[in-house]
């Protein structure tokens, strides 16, 4: 291209420096880069105006359509690509076992691309897309990102929340009942005889997170059963704020008798916090988890908790973002599905009855 060519394109890209992107062509075209990619894909669905627009651009800025742009409808394995953010390992283990099980089945190639939340996860986006990725699933917490979502939106890229509370406006999502599974787990320590329950509350960023804490207290109210502040404590989802958060709900004067942590990962840090505190689970405290990850099965003793089926929602986000894809190299226009799946109550050794004489947490600490 000519550096009179490139100083054009400069001054109407408003890009020094860099390969022009599918947001430059649709940016001098004046369209949606949906609409560049409709073109590119010779999509029938474009006005003829809007078409020679689009080509005369590509040829100004001398675009390089990426991989998946130029493939032919259903002539070539998609590529699609799972963003991970999440500080729990037994989470993103069993996220990935189901997703590399379906990926195969589904003849998609899976890229695995690790990004920091709230804080590279654009740049990652733009680049994988450019490299050739068709779509994106997006697990906890990144499913509830609206910037991120937003994003995808205007480029025309299909994405597939996974574990959202709230299923978004735009991308289809696989969930469970997070409000119900969090009540019916709540109702089963209350009709073990706790009256005194605490809460860890998840990553406040997180839709699920506020449900579970909604689900937790209106199955108190729903028994009369008063949650005093200091039966709640604020974590991350992650083992070491499950640390701080029991440690608070323990080491107080009327301690609660049993805690609902929002994840495994926080319910098996609790369960170590009372064993520090020379606390025997179930005898004195019972502590119950939610997800079902490995973690809860491998830590003593066993964790009851809600098996949320991880590498099932995994595989079906693939399989609909899959198909999804099929019909976009085809020229439809997909609609956002959402898939609620079940989820089960799984009760191990981590629960029981109150004791009628329980004992201080003060002086063992």
């Amino acid at each position: 291209m000519s550096t009179a060519r490139t100083d054009t394109a400069t001054r109407r890209t408003g890009r020094h420096k860099g390969a022009p992107t599918i947001s430059d062509v649709a940016r001098v075209a004046n369209c949606s880069p949906m609409t560049v990619s409709r073109v590119i894909n010779g999509e029938r669905s474009v006005r003829e105006q809007t078409r020679q627009a689009v080509l005369e651009a590509i040829r100004e800025l001398n675009y390089q359509p990426n991989r998946a742009a130029r493939r032919l409808a259903g002539t070539d394995q998609a590529r699609i690509a799972l963003l991970y953010s999440n500080p729990s390992a037994s989470y993103l283990s069993e996220l990935l076992m189901g997703g590399l099980e379906q990926a195969s089945l589904s003849d998609v190639h899976l890229v695995v691309e690790r990004c920091e939340f709230e804080k590279d996860e654009f740049a990652v986006v733009r680049r994988l897309t450019e490299s050739g990725i068709e779509g994106f699933l997006l697990p906890s917490p990144l499913c509830d990102e609206q910037p991120l979502l937003d994003l995808l939106t205007e480029m025309g890229v299909s994405a597939v929340a996974i574990g959202s509370g709230i299923g978004p406006d735009h991308h289809s999502a696989v969930m469970i009942d997070e409000y119900q599974a969090a009540y019916d787990m709540t109702e089963h320590i209350i009709r073990l005889g706790h009256k005194k329950v605490g809460f860890i509350i998840g990553n406040p960023h997180q839709t699920a997170s506020a449900l579970r804490l909604e689900g937790f207290q209106a199955a108190m109210a729903a028994h009369g059963l008063e949650v005093p502040p200091s039966y709640l404590a604020q974590g991350l989802f992650s083992y070491r704020s499950g640390l701080d958060a029991a440690m608070r709900l323990l080491n107080q004067p009327d301690p609660p008798s049993a805690i609902f942590a929002s994840n495994d990962d926080m319910a098996a840090a609790t369960v170590a916090v009372a064993h520090r505190l020379h606390l025997d689970v179930p005898v004195d405290v019972s502590v119950c988890g939610f997800d079902d990850t490995a973690i809860a099965s491998t830590i003593w003793p066993e964790l009851t908790t809600i098996r949320q089926p991880i590498g099932e929602m995994s595989r079906k986000a693939i399989d609909l973002l899959s198909t999804e894809l099929k019909q976009k190299r085809g020229g439809g226009r997909p609609e956002p599905t959402t898939i609620t799946l079940g989820y089960e109550l799984i009760r191990r050794q981590s629960d029981a009855a109150p004791t009628l004489a329980k004992r201080s947490v003060r002086g063992k600490s």
